[in-house]
């Protein structure tokens, strides 16, 4: 039942039928409520200033728009890199250091799958998970962080940092705030800050490692039908809710059920799969960013001293 309701959230934001339209006209004096609050909250916080270059990756929607591997792809650019975000659905609380510079510090029910993922995709960097970003940044700092990227802090007002939002391609959604439309805070919000747009400054390539005859593609992403345009058509699908913890029973289960070889799968999934004992096909994706943004970031970076490259 929880997982068809998430999933109807999804269309609902999404890709809306005839009755989810009008319902969403029907909150429509919500939305309007809601993005009240969120410009009042915007224009009252007082940013905090630190010795550090900080740069966040977010959106104004909710669920998934690339800003994990966006980060990745910005983040192995530089030395002595942190990567700070909240670790959502993990299975602890506070503050966590999960790496030390490639040195894998606890396991992914303690971490999260994202922050899993940048431990593992970043050997260089260190990766922290908090509630309290500024918490993480102060603890950033005291370990020799030259530069920090947080992962979803947007919405951070009171940080001083350089804003990236993604601006991913949506089918038929609304324009409105929740809980009208999937969007977190107003729209003109793209006007004043970096813009990164789906297919023009960033593009996504795939590749399949480990393929087999016989794949299951098996995912608990956000939208995760945006996997289609990467996968052969003649593939079953699984799809879990976003963060879904995956047990060692259930891809047996559903190896026998669709008489499947491996699992295929994203590496954000993967790391918690890792310890199953069972094969997977994994989709790789790499981001490719235009230069001229590369270039603004490194700018921003440098300004705040001289940052070594790798």
């Amino acid at each position: 039942m929880k997982q068809k309701l998430y999933f109807w959230v999804e269309r609902y934001l999404f890709n809306p039928n005839l009755f989810q339209k009008a319902l969403s006209f029907l909150l429509l004096p919500l939305s309007g409520l809601y993005c009240f609050i969120m410009i009042i909250r915007r224009r009252l916080a007082k940013e905090e200033r630190f010795s550090v270059p900080i740069v966040s990756i977010g959106n104004l929607i909710v669920g998934g728009s690339g800003k994990t591997p966006v980060t990745i792809a910005l983040a192995q650019r530089y030395k002595d890199v942190f990567i700070i975000l909240r670790g959502y659905k993990r299975h602890s609380h506070g503050l966590i250091m999960i790496s030390d510079k490639g040195d894998i510090l606890t396991d992914v029910r303690t971490s999260g799958d994202e922050a899993m993922l940048y431990a593992t995709t970043l050997p260089h960097a260190s990766v922290i998970v908090s509630e309290d970003r500024v918490k993480a940044i102060k603890k950033a700092q005291s370990l020799g962080a030259k530069v920090i990227f947080l992962d979803d802090g947007f919405s951070k007002a009171h940080i001083q940092k350089l804003d990236i939002l993604l601006k991913p391609a949506l089918s038929q959604a609304s324009s409105f705030c929740l809980p009208s439309g999937p969007y977190r805070e107003r729209r003109s919000l793209y006007h004043d800050n970096l813009v990164l747009e789906e297919d023009i400054d960033f593009s996504r390539e795939v590749n399949i490692t480990n393929p087999s005859n016989r794949m299951l593609l098996v995912s608990a992403i956000s939208k995760p039908q945006r996997l289609e345009r990467f996968i052969p058509p003649h593939i079953e699908r699984v799809y879990y809710p976003d963060h879904h913890t995956i047990s060692q029973n259930e891809l047996y289960h559903l190896l026998q059920k669709y008489q499947a070889d491996t699992i295929l799968t994203t590496r954000k999934d993967a790391v918690k799969m890792a310890d199953f004992g069972i094969e997977l096909s994994i989709l790789e994706l790499n981001i490719m960013i235009k230069p001229d943004i590369l270039k603004i970031v490194d700018t921003f970076i440098e300004d705040f001293g001289k940052m070594p490259k790798i």
